[in-house]
């Protein structure tokens, strides 16, 4: 199943995209997509919904972020060995974890908003986990039992901010750093999570093309990782990692968002997003 949101920003309601691309009105049978309506029972309970019989949505409504209610919003670095060498750090033995505010998430194609005090604004195509049921200590052999879907996500930076300290996540949890969607396809969907095609274009230059086959730490070793030092609830979120190709990584000089740049982005079997920068408002 694909899930969404769509509507004005805090007025979403629930939508499922059926078998044809065309959007329905999930709201009757799941009055928000949330922790519960993406644990094992609440994903069950939607299966149960014959799409044709939903409402049709009219027209091209905006779409928000595919779910709500994350209690963390966990982000990986450096999960690309040709991206840890761009950005001139080592390849990690261990997966670097580091969070981004629940604040920062928005839809698919919001405008990504500078910061005040903004000079180096980047981006980072990456896949994104979200959780279905809670998860601590588990095997990697049983983590996918504990994915709810997977998403699309912009790991939306300030380079700056987050090479002040030793600690990212002031440069990472702005407002509209972490657009997520269009959908959360659920795990059933996807033949081969470690297989996927990953992209983004800025002001339609290709910029990133990877795959999630190059991953450092697997989707399976990530949760198993994660989930030993924190409890994963439902609706929490895992962001993977990125390929090379960020701003940061340009030769022989960087490339930063400015207001007025369109960045898109996709991954295969998950959808693509779109978002123009603006000007802190």
């Amino acid at each position: 199943m694909k899930l969404c949101r769509y509507g004005a920003p805090g007025e979403e309601r629930s939508g499922l995209i059926d078998q044809t691309g065309k959007l329905r009105d999930l709201t009757s049978v799941c009055p928000s997509i949330d922790g519960a309506a993406l644990s094992p029972h609440g994903l069950n309970r939607i299966r149960s919904c014959v799409p044709e019989e939903l409402p049709l949505v009219p027209g091209t409504p905006r779409l928000g972020a595919p779910h709500v209610g994350a209690s963390k919003f966990i982000c990986i670095g450096l999960n690309f060995s040709d991206h840890a060498a761009e950005s001139g750090m080592a390849v990690p033995a261990e997966p670097v974890i580091f969070m981004k505010a629940t604040t920062a998430i928005c839809g698919p194609d919001d405008a990504t908003m500078q910061p005040l005090n903004c000079t180096q604004l980047d981006w980072e195509v990456e896949l994104g986990v979200i959780i279905g049921s809670k998860t601590r200590n588990v095997s990697e052999e049983r983590a996918l039992e504990h994915v709810a879907g997977y998403c699309v996500i912009n790991d939306v930076s300030e380079r700056a901010f987050q090479m002040q300290s030793s600690q990212w996540d002031k440069g990472k949890g702005c407002d509209t750093f972490g657009p997520i969607g269009p959908w959360l396809v659920t795990r059933d969907e996807i033949t081969d999570v470690q297989d996927l095609d990953m992209w983004l274009a800025v002001n339609g230059r290709r910029m990133q093309t990877g795959n999630t086959r190059t991953m450092i730490f697997g989707v399976r070793a990530l949760i198993s990782y994660v989930s030993r030092y924190m409890t994963l609830l439902p609706g929490d979120i895992i962001s993977t990692g990125t390929p090379p190709g960020v701003g940061m990584g340009q030769k022989p000089n960087p490339i930063w968002l400015q207001p007025g740049d369109v960045v898109e982005l996709g991954i295969s079997g998950l959808g693509r997003q779109r978002h123009e920068v603006i000007a802190f408002e």
